[in-house]
Order: structure tokens, then C-alpha cells, then sequence
């Protein structure tokens, strides 16, 4: 249930497939597709979210399906139900496909295997966030041309980030090299196994970097302290104009957002329209989740002998 499970030509058909959405996203041709009329989508959301949730439900309602938006507040597991008991009563409903979001590694795969519908990833846990590392390689290959050959470091919190896991299997699988920064408090114990360069230095990374990619500090993933203060952190580890200077001329700013001003980023390199992405980001996301809904409920359709 994420990138680590796809070959490197998956992934580039899914992107290439997005392609597509992207152009006629912006002609505004994607609002007539109907391709998905007639199927119903449930986003089953148990953790909050405004990007992710917003990005399907747009992409399923520009392809013609019919959307119900299931949030946490008003999830029956509030309530005391189980996360099987929830997916068997989903799966009483009888939708053509559920995009689930929760906030524990492998849930996603668990109601996976309790319904007889296509799922998607829309994060699970600290594990992965596929269709975020999917949009962040679309935005790479649109602006730099190709992924295969960059230097992409990552820079924030890698412990508790599915963001990065993802990115970092994505990128690896379509031939990028992969710096990592971290203070140690935020390194998990096994990232020497992910195939990448590992800094304790922001500065040291930076040069020779074609894309520079931060994350957001999870505080509501952190049991302890793990920073000293924002402050601090910022100092060591935020992307100002000064450590921008120091990657490629040309590098790319990239953020999955929300974004934590003045303590990942600067407010004068995220604005900057010449090098960052994190706006396009945004907008590559709907294109990539259209392509994945769309790829996703195709068997079914030809099943049922749809055209």
C-alpha cells in the first residue's frame, strides 16, 4: 500500500498519465469528464487534513464520480468502534473505491483486506504517503525535465514523516540521488538502509543539490523533546536565502505543506516564484490523484463492461 510496492515503470506510467490531467486541468476541459460517473468514492479520513482531503475530492468530482467525505470528528471509532468494524460497515455500502487517511501505520492495509473495493493511500502513520511522493516527482520531472541524475536532499523531520519515506523510495526507483538531513533526535534508526547520504549539516548537504525538499516539523507525532526549541531548529535546519545560496543556482524549493514559516523556511524562499514549487505542488496533486483514481477503478469498470 504505497511506493515501495511499485516497479520504476509504474510509477512513470502513473505520471504520465497525470500528465494529461494537468493540461486539461487547466484548460478547464477536466470539468466535463465523466469517465467515473455513475461510481461512488468514499475519502475515509480519520485523521484531519485540508490538502490531501480537498486534492480527492476535487479529482474524484472532476471525473464525474460522486464524492462522500468521511471525517474523524464524526467517525463511529470515536464512538468506540473498531477500525475492522468501521471497514465492514464501509464495505456494506458498497463503494467502487475508499481513499483512506489514518493515523497508524499499515490501518490502510487492514481496510484493505476487509472490503471488496479498490483502496488508496492517503497516508498511513509515520509509514508512507504515496500520491505526495507521486506529485512531488511529477512537479521534479515538469520543472528539471527528469528526476533520473538529480541530487534531491531532504531536509526536517525524517522520523515521523511518511512524506519522506515515500519521496525517498520514489526517487531512488526513478534514479535520483538522495541526501538526507536531520538532527539525530529526528533520524529514524534504520535510514542507513534507504540507500541515501545521510548529513548531521544542512550546510554540508547543500552543495550540489538540484532540489531541496522540507518537511514539516509533526509536533503532534512527538512524545518528548526532540528540538531544543523552534528557534534553535531554525537556526540549524530552516531554509533561508543564505543556505539556498549555497545549492545549484537553479535549485528547486520544495515543501509538502503546511508549511511552518520561520521555522523550516523562509517566508522570502518559500514566496519566491523563480524557485519554489510548493504552489505547483499543490496543483500537480490534484493531476496525480485523478491519474491514481482513474488507474485504480479501471478493472472494475471493465468488468462491468464500461467503455
Amino acid at each position: 500500500m504505497g511506493i515501495s510496492g511499485l516497479q520504476p515503470w509504474e510509477i512513470l506510467y502513473i505520471l504520465q498519465e497525470a500528465e494529461q490531467w494537468v493540461e486539461l486541468n487547466r484548460s478547464g476541459a477536466a470539468k466535463h469528464d465523466d469517465r467515473l460517473a455513475g461510481l461512488t468514492i468514499i475519502n475515509a479520513f480519520f485523521e484531519n487534513s485540508t490538502r490531501t482531503l480537498l486534492s480527492f475530492e476535487i479529482a474524484g468530482k472532476r471525473l464525474g464520480a460522486d464524492v462522500v467525505n468521511m471525517h474523524a470528528a464524526q467517525s463511529s471509532v470515536k464512538k468506540g468502534e473498531t477500525l475492522i468494524d468501521t471497514a465492514v460497515t464501509l464495505n456494506a455500502m458498497r463503494a467502487d473505491a475508499i481513499v483512506i487517511r489514518h493515523g497508524s501505520s499499515g490501518a490502510v492495509q487492514l481496510i484493505s483486506e476487509k472490503v471488496d473495493c479498490p483502496c488508496l493511500n492517503a497516508g498511513d502513520g509515520s509509514h508512507e504517503h504515496p500520491t505526495q511522493a507521486l506529485l512531488d516527482a511529477l512537479t521534479i520531472k515538469r520543472r528539471k525535465g527528469r528526476v533520473e541524475g538529480l541530487t534531491v536532499t531532504i531536509c526536517g523531520d525524517v522520523l515521523h514523516s511518511r512524506v519522506a519515506r515515500s519521496n525517498i523510495f520514489c526517487l531512488k526507483q526513478l534514479g535520483a540521488e538522495v541526501r538526507v538531513v536531520a538532527p539525530p533526535s529526528l533520524r529514524p534508526a534504520a535510514l542507513d538502509r534507504f540507500g541515501v547520504e545521510i548529513f548531521s549539516s544542512f550546510d554540508d548537504a547543500l552543495p550540489g543539490s538540484d532540489v531541496v525538499m522540507m518537511l514539516r516539523l509533526q509536533n503532534e507525532r512527538m512524545n518528548g523533546d526532540f528540538i531544543p526549541s523552534a528557534r534553535e531548529y531554525y537556526h540549524l535546519y530552516g531554509l533561508d536565502e543564505r543556505r539556498l545560496a549555497l545549492a545549484k543556482p537553479d535549485a528547486l524549493v520544495m515543501h509538502p505543506g503546511p508549511m511552518n514559516r520561520g521555522v523550516e523556511i523562509a517566508s522570502s524562499v518559500a514566496d519566491n516564484t523563480e524557485r519554489s514549487a510548493i504552489t505547483e505542488q499543490v496543483e500537480m496533486g490534484v493531476a496525480v490523484r485523478m491519474a491514481a483514481l482513474d488507474i485504480l477503478t479501471r478493472t472494475a469498470r471493465s468488468v462491468e463492461g464500461w467503455t
